[in-house]
């Protein structure tokens, strides 16, 4: 009996842990940005790559780590209440994920912005590739304090910065990954990653909506 309690209470943490890894996976979507990458560091040296890729990474950590320690507070500061900011944010998530499932794919709508860089790590790498506008909200609506104790919210950020790793990884092999998956392949995944943020929204939407009014908070 301990043993089958401890095997439940362990594969529901895993569960757990691989459902906020997938949801960051969603709104980050390490896949989509290798063509963003590929296109603003064109006719650059190795090195510069590099360089470029280790800044992108460690802006947009910091930057996702500001809205998960601050998000909230700043929400405080102005008397937004959680539940409506849920709702706003599910929203605007919802929107996000339709853009990538029937509008320009991540990696079309941002590889348009290279022209206009002037600093490739920050803009549009970082900012909005990695650290997206879902990526943003998402760290904020993960880590709210009514709901997640700081030990959950540490486990979250954990997860978050695991993804951030694993575009770390991908933009250091994005010349072979390319070749493999082309153009066309990130498109085909960033849409299908719109798919099940768009769910993700949803979901946001309906508990906002049940804890504003006070109803039953949807599983």
């Amino acid at each position: 009996s301990l043993l089958l309690t401890a095997f439940v209470k362990r594969y529901s943490l895993m569960h757990e842990l691989l459902a906020i890894f997938i949801f960051f996976f969603a709104v980050i979507d390490p896949i989509g940005t290798i063509p963003v990458f590929i296109a603003v560091t064109r006719g650059d040296d190795d090195k510069f790559k590099r360089k470029v890729i280790f800044k992108a990474v460690g802006v947009s950590a910091l930057v996702l780590l500001f809205f998960v320690v601050a998000g909230e507070q700043l929400l405080n500061v102005i008397e937004i209440p959680l539940s409506a900011f849920q709702i706003a944010g599910g929203l605007i998530l919802l929107i996000f994920a339709l853009s990538m499932t029937f509008g320009e794919s991540k990696p079309e709508a941002e590889i348009k912005s290279v022209r206009d860089s002037t600093e490739t790590a920050i803009f549009p790498l970082a900012i909005p590739s990695i650290a997206s506008p879902g990526a943003m909200l998402g760290a904020v609506l993960m880590t709210r304090n009514e709901e997640y104790t700081w030990v959950e919210q540490m486990i979250t950020s954990s997860m978050m910065l695991a993804v951030l790793v694993v575009v770390l990884i991908l933009l250091l092999l994005a010349t072979h990954v390319h070749k493999i998956i082309g153009d066309s392949g990130a498109s085909i995944i960033s849409r299908i990653m719109g798919l099940i943020l768009s769910s993700v929204a949803v979901t946001n939407i309906l508990n906002g909506i049940a804890q504003y009014f006070g109803l039953q908070v949807f599983a």
